[in-house]
């Protein structure tokens, strides 16, 4: 599993599992074929109401003597931004999750009420190291403009819906410039068939004998950024981390980059309805 250095000198693995809309059982049975297949890194949130299930998996996992390094990163929902108290969401997750640290916090979505405040927040917990990295979700360019202005911690990571449909070029240069990595969620643009069918993709899976999802999160990988599939089926967990042993061409992944059609299967920050999500 490859590794990626953050601005602040910690490393995140390369891929990870998306937990989202994952729950109960159907989640730790996904966390236990997981970590069976090499992941060490999960990605979940407080919005999601299943960090209690991803605890105890993880709990449950080093019961049974399996002893990995396992990576975790949880958010700060837009309830909790609203309600003003960023410590206590954090605690709480924290406490479902069942650790006594946390390695990356994101707050989940640029609230313009909020963002601003609940970031000076986020950097508290970061100076007193009870977090080792924080960051931001679904921020535009002019969301980390307006942040920027007022921090002192750059954020380290910026978590977006990220595939070939919707590649947001521009946003990628600019958090590139700033030290800030990308990663990218819904990055199999939840199977849609607009992509998963696409005709270049398929050709270029083909080459390689790989399967179209395996070849988008190659892509991924070879631009730099870190990508979170989610997957509850055992066979596609095991095809999503087996892409470390072939490489695309350049001119692949230029006919991949092509594909854009700035086509979401999210929200846009900017039209969101935030008392929403």
């Amino acid at each position: 599993m490859d590794k990626i250095l953050l601005n602040n000198g910690i490393e995140i693995p390369s891929l990870g599992l998306g937990t989202f809309p994952m729950n109960r059982f159907g989640l730790m049975k996904a966390v236990f074929y997981s970590i069976r297949y090499g992941y060490t890194s999960f990605d979940t949130g407080s919005a999601y109401s299943n960090e209690k299930w991803l605890g105890m998996a993880l709990k449950f996992i080093s019961l049974i003597g399996v002893k990995k390094k396992i990576f975790i990163t949880t958010k700060l929902s837009n309830t909790d931004q609203r309600t003003g108290n960023v410590r206590n969401a954090f605690e709480e997750s924290k406490r479902k999750l069942k650790v006594n640290f946390i390695d990356l916090y994101l707050m989940h979505w640029p609230n313009p009420e909020t963002y601003l405040d609940c970031w000076k927040q986020m950097e508290e917990l970061y100076n007193e190291g009870s977090v080792r990295a924080i960051g931001v979700c679904n921020f535009h360019q002019h969301h980390l403009e307006e942040l920027l202005k007022i921090a002192t911690v750059i954020p380290v990571l910026n978590q977006i819906e990220l595939h070939p449909l919707l590649s947001q070029v521009e946003l990628q240069i600019y958090c590139e410039k700033k030290g800030i990595k990308i990663e990218a969620y819904s990055p199999l643009a939840r199977m849609n068939p607009r992509l998963i069918d696409n005709e270049i993709l398929i050709e270029i899976a083909n080459k390689y004998n790989k399967v179209v999802p395996q070849i988008i999160l190659r892509w991924n990988l070879q631009k730099g950024r870190i990508v979170i599939p989610k997957s509850s089926s055992p066979k596609r967990l095991r095809q999503n981390i087996n892409i470390f042993d072939f490489a695309l061409t350049n001119n692949e992944i230029d006919d991949i980059d092509n594909l854009n059609e700035n086509f979401r299967v999210r929200h846009n920050p900017d039209t969101a309805d935030f008392s929403c999500l």
